[in-house]
């Protein structure tokens, strides 16, 4: 490396969440060469979440489209990649993206997940592929097997960890004020998510408590109807208005006393903030893949049902009795007990 520092890019190319969950190995990365430039690559939505991390180089944020390549803006970005000369890069999402950016990064040993049979551009992708059928289910054990194709070792304590930018918390602290518990109804998936009955008895539970409890969800047009529904239902709760600021947002979850959420990105941020959080979780992905970084103290499971795997792709639970209905509010209750 003629006296130079090594340099690693690590790649990932999923939803915020899944930024979230490689934490653990980008620490695992850092710490076995402490003396490396980490550099992450993440679509530009994801930057926020790394991007104050200080044991980070650098994050490079890529402006993408879903389901459409953009070439053309990418290539400028691709062409400042390789003249970093990374000597490592590894894909911890293993998806085409991320395939052909660690390739044209320019990277000597490329390290990525391959299936039994991979395509052409898997094994052109890849120096060091790595068997996707080896790779344990939970995304946090799925990353930290994967370095293992580099010796690195697993952390003595796996958690995930982003921070949140200082210069906000005074305008968080105006969107979210007086030591509340935030509540956040949305997620990427219906079936993923607790019904706006459901949070209003575990709001009138925490009242009677004396708890100060505020609610959110995503800016989406069916995130927001949640909350207009749970407005109906108790038309005094404090919610609050849509914050598209990735940024801002990670400041406002820093500012609550405690997250009450399903399996979403606000829940996983705040756990990585270190906010203490109570998770909803039901579906069997979910149990299986995001639930296993948290202690049990720290999830509420609901019952199995019939989306846990034969419906696994499928955004609604269509059973007559869905999951996350089972979850009971005395039972979301005793456990936010737990942390106040």
């Amino acid at each position: 490396m003629n006296g130079r520092p090594e340099k690693i890019l690590a790649l990932q190319f999923k939803y915020l969440g899944d930024a979230v969950f490689c934490t653990p190995a980008l620490r695992a990365l850092h710490e076995h060469w402490p003396h490396a430039e980490l550099h992450v690559l993440v679509a530009a939505e994801a930057a926020p979440l790394l991007e104050n991390l200080p044991w980070i180089k650098k994050v490079w944020a890529l402006p993408r489209t879903r389901g459409r390549a953009r070439v053309r803006d990418s290539w400028p970005l691709v062409q400042a990649l390789r003249r970093q000369k990374f000597h490592r890069s590894v894909d911890f999402g293993g998806n085409d993206r991320g395939a052909i950016l660690s390739f044209l990064s320019g990277a000597s040993i490329r390290l990525g997940p391959v299936a039994a049979r991979p395509r052409l551009l898997r094994r052109i992708a890849y120096t060091n592929p790595f068997p996707a059928e080896q790779l344990p289910e939970p995304w946090v054990q799925r990353h930290l097997k994967l370095l293992t194709a580099w010796q690195v070792p697993a952390l003595a304590s796996a958690h995930l960890e982003i921070a949140a930018a200082p210069g906000l918390a005074g305008e968080a602290a105006r969107l979210l004020p007086g030591n509340r518990i935030l509540c956040h109804l949305g997620t990427s998936q219906p079936k993923k998510e607790w019904p706006p009955h459901r949070w209003a008895e575990f709001y009138r539970l925490a009242k009677s408590a004396g708890l100060a409890l505020a609610f959110s969800a995503g800016h989406n047009e069916r995130e927001q109807a949640l909350l207009a529904e749970l407005k109906k239902q108790e038309p005094e709760i404090m919610v609050l208005p849509p914050v598209a600021d990735l940024r801002l947002f990670l400041a406002v979850l820093r500012q609550a006393r405690a997250v009450v959420a399903g399996d979403t990105g606000p829940l996983h941020f705040a756990a990585g903030l270190g906010v203490p959080i109570v998770g909803l979780f039901a579906t069997g992905d979910s149990l299986t893949r995001a639930a296993p970084i948290y202690r049990p103290e720290q999830i509420v499971a609901g019952a199995a049902c019939e989306c846990d795997r034969r419906l696994l792709n499928d955004a609604v639970c269509r059973a007559a009795h869905p999951c996350m209905t089972s979850i009971l509010p005395a039972q979301v209750f005793a456990a936010l007990q737990k942390w106040i």
